[in-house]
């Protein structure tokens, strides 16, 4: 990584700032979609992790980093302005 400019920014186990967005994510993962599921094979987890971030997480989910809209309407409102 050196070699190509890139700093490790890794700090302590468990520093939610290293990596913000993506432990948003998996917090979001876990409490709006397996918290309370028991998959019977890795398939079926694996296909029902895709189902949540393409059809529903990335989609129609509103981020507050979008001003609390979903990606879909972002985008729209883009484009109409």
């Amino acid at each position: 990584m050196a070699a190509n400019g890139v700093t490790c920014s890794m700090s302590r186990s468990g520093n939610v700032w290293d990596n913000a967005a993506m432990e948003s994510f998996f917090s979001s993962l876990k409490t709006e979609r397996i918290a309370r599921k028991t998959y019977r094979t890795r398939n079926q987890a694996r296909q029902d992790v895709f189902d949540y971030i393409e059809r529903f997480y990335n989609p129609t989910r509103r981020h507050s980093t979008l001003g609390y809209l979903s990606p879909m309407d972002f985008e729209k409102q883009a484009y109409v302005a």
